[in-house]
């Protein structure tokens, strides 16, 4: 019994050791093989973490944008219909909003037309989708570039595997034409993961940027209906 337990202990732990290596293994042929994908490789790495970046960035800035106290309007209101329009500026200028800038705007050209007032809202609130906007095509640049370096890389790949084997005669060997079809398949690869992974960031950070024109929008008709108020 003692002897049977030995060996199943032995073999347990054989098995584990062979998993491990098999695992280093493993990681180290990913390693081998991005580098297999040559210099086309520099530029789809640079697009990944241009890509990266732009996102992380615009996410938390459009996240910031998108939060206003859920009570600014129902005080805007409160200090219009007091005609405190000092204290509405005064909160207005404190808020870091663009529902907050446009308001503003707005209160800085009562006593105009309504139309004047409402003209001069929407420009600041275009100025404000605009800079949420700012580095999206950059990143919709990547989510197309990345796949089409990753087209080169095959290309060049298979041209360098037919200029290996057109040169090796008759002693073609399956590791004489595995550089090209190394750097063929991984510049592939590399370029599609890239551009997908741009491609559904740009359309989720769209998406926010499309939530804040409606609440922005929202945020608009509810000031003038305020201003309209007094004359109806």
């Amino acid at each position: 019994m003692e002897k049977l337990l030995l060996l199943l202990q032995i073999n347990v732990t054989d098995s584990i050791a062979t998993a491990n290596e098999e695992a280093g293994e493993l990681t180290l042929s990913y390693w081998e093989l991005s580098l297999k994908g040559g210099w086309i490789m520099i530029p789809i790495v640079i697009l990944s973490i241009v890509a990266v970046y732009i996102f992380i960035e615009r996410y938390f800035a459009i996240k910031k944008a998108s939060q206003t106290d859920v009570n600014f309007m129902n005080k805007i209101k409160d200090y219009i219909h007091d005609d405190k329009l000092d204290s509405a500026m005064a909160l207005c200028q404190s808020t870091d909003s663009p529902v907050a800038r446009m308001i503003e705007k707005g209160l800085q050209r009562i006593g105009r037309p309504l139309n004047d007032i409402n003209a001069a809202i929407e420009n600041v609130g275009n100025l404000e989708i605009s800079k949420l906007e700012k580095s999206l095509p950059t990143l919709a640049t990547a989510a197309g570039a990345a796949p089409m370096m990753g087209f080169l890389g095959t290309v060049m790949g298979m041209i360098r595997a037919f200029y290996d084997m057109a040169n090796a005669g008759n002693n073609i060997d399956v590791a004489l034409l595995s550089n090209g079809i190394y750097t063929a398949m991984v510049t592939t690869v590399a370029g599609l993961m890239v551009g997908i992974i741009a491609y559904l960031a740009y359309n989720i950070l769209v998406a926010k940027i499309e939530k804040v024109i409606f609440q922005l929008e929202a945020n608009t008709s509810e000031f003038m209906d305020l201003l309209y108020e007094p004359v109806e």
